[in-house]
């Protein structure tokens, strides 16, 4: 008997990078294969995300390309379902205005997908069910599974920071930890399958407070501490953290574990007091940089990456400059910055926005000037360095090149071959640009 194919298409966070591959793995457990060809799958799932502004009319327009894909395909009993922040955020809305969609499930009730499709077959009517039955997923999904040697492991669901801007609260619920046990092994489980560097991901991350076997609860750091210990794992990231919850107990852990990259991405938002009062982001600027002050006494040349946004609601000029400041004062090697894009249902979306749309723009475009003039400078400190990296793959510079992820979270390319994906080896860094970098194997 064939089995039955499965399209999966992913929008967004790492978050969803990891929960796709868990559905994937979850209904290959359930008897399906997965196909990169939208026409020749029983079932079509959309995994989305409501961070950015538009997301909800990407997810209708792709739904309604699938519509006419799977008419054209003759393909009656393709099953369509969408999952992820639209879908929770949506919910039977998403079925009034795409009645052709057969399921529609949560962040928190992706596991209890094949359940779905077998009750559509059953009763041929769509199911929908996006609730936040807290840590309950984690026990039905499917054996971790390695696609080389890097790989995402999500230690916690939802966020209770409740920004003024954000959707995340309302469509992946409040902050649950997994067990510390859970969360070792699997990473263990990873480790024996070839896995080398671990990535821990949470809405915020170091919010983790996992029960342990006695009892206990331990702390983000605590739980890094266990992850070093198991063999196999050479580099641990972790992403996305939050200024609120950067405890000493963290700081000193980047004296302590040698395994932690040197590297962190600390969203800061804005560099203006007010505007973060507004944003209810719950510190100061100056809170912000003794984070920072602290974290370099430990390791001087640490690399961070943080998160800004242009043109917040009331944001002044005066607001902006305060924001240039602060990329002037830290020095971050990369920022992820976007205007400002309401969400509905925020509060922040009933906040007086009368800056021009031109001037947020130039704004970001000034920011993101300044941000790729100090990623030059790091870069140019790396010339002529020898450092150890994990080989990703194929270079996009071309055949016979290699392209591998620095501990500082650079990618670099060089001469080498295909053999060399999923290994660790030394390269020296022979020439700069802001965000990429050549080398030669040594």
């Amino acid at each position: 008997m064939t089995a039955k194919k499965i399209y999966l298409r992913s929008f967004g966070c790492q978050m969803n990078e990891y929960d796709s591959e868990k559905i994937v793995d979850l209904m290959v457990d359930n008897g399906y294969e997965r196909t990169d060809k939208v026409e020749d799958a029983d079932l079509v799932v959309l995994n989305t995300c409501s961070i950015r502004e538009k997301s909800q009319e990407k997810v209708f327009s792709e739904l309604g390309r699938i519509r006419d894909t799977k008419r054209e395909a003759h393909k009656d009993d393709m099953l369509i379902a969408v999952g992820g922040c639209v879908a929770s955020q949506e919910g039977k809305k998403i079925l009034s205005r795409a009645p052709y969609v057969d399921i529609v499930f949560g962040p928190q009730t992706l596991h209890r997908l094949p359940e779905m499709v077998g009750k559509v077959n059953d009763t041929h009517k769509p199911q929908v069910d996006i609730r936040f039955p807290e840590i309950e997923k984690f026990d039905h999904l499917a054996e971790p599974k390695a696609r080389g040697a890097t790989a995402f492991v999500s230690i916690m669901e939802g966020c209770s920071k409740y920004c003024s801007y954000c959707v995340v609260p309302y469509t992946r619920g409040e902050e649950i930890s997994r067990p510390m046990a859970d969360v070792l092994i699997e990473v263990a489980k990873l480790a024996a399958q070839g896995v080398k560097e671990v990535t821990l991901l949470g809405q915020n991350v170091n919010a983790y407070r996992g029960e342990t076997p006695d009892g206990d609860i331990a702390d983000f750091a605590m739980l890094l501490e266990y992850v070093a210990e198991i063999d196999g794992i050479e580099r641990i990231r972790y992403t996305t953290s939050h200024p609120k919850e950067f405890t000493q107990r963290l700081i000193d852990a980047y004296g302590k574990i040698d395994k932690l990259v040197n590297h962190v991405h600390l969203p800061v938002q804005s560099g203006s007091d007010r505007i973060l009062a507004a944003m209810k982001r719950g510190y100061t600027v100056l809170e912000y940089k003794s984070i920072i002050r602290r974290l370099k006494a430990i390791r001087p040349d640490i690399s961070i990456a943080t998160d800004i946004i242009v043109g917040f609601p009331g944001e002044t000029e005066e607001d902006f400059q305060a924001t240039l400041k602060l990329m002037d004062d830290v020095g971050f090697d990369a920022s992820f910055s976007f205007v400002y894009s309401r969400r509905p249902g925020t509060p922040a979306a009933y906040l007086k926005d009368d800056t021009p749309q031109e001037v947020k723009l130039k704004r970001l475009q000034i920011l993101q000037v300044k941000n790729d003039a100090k990623a030059t400078e790091i870069a140019q400190s790396m010339l002529g360095t020898v450092q150890r990296v994990l080989v990703i793959g194929p270079s996009r510079r071309g055949r016979g090149m290699m392209a591998a992820r620095t501990d500082n979270n650079r990618i670099v390319n060089f001469v080498g071959d295909e053999s060399l994906t999923d290994t660790m080896v030394n390269v020296r860094i022979t020439e700069v640009n802001p965000h990429t970098l050549l080398g030669e194997r040594v």
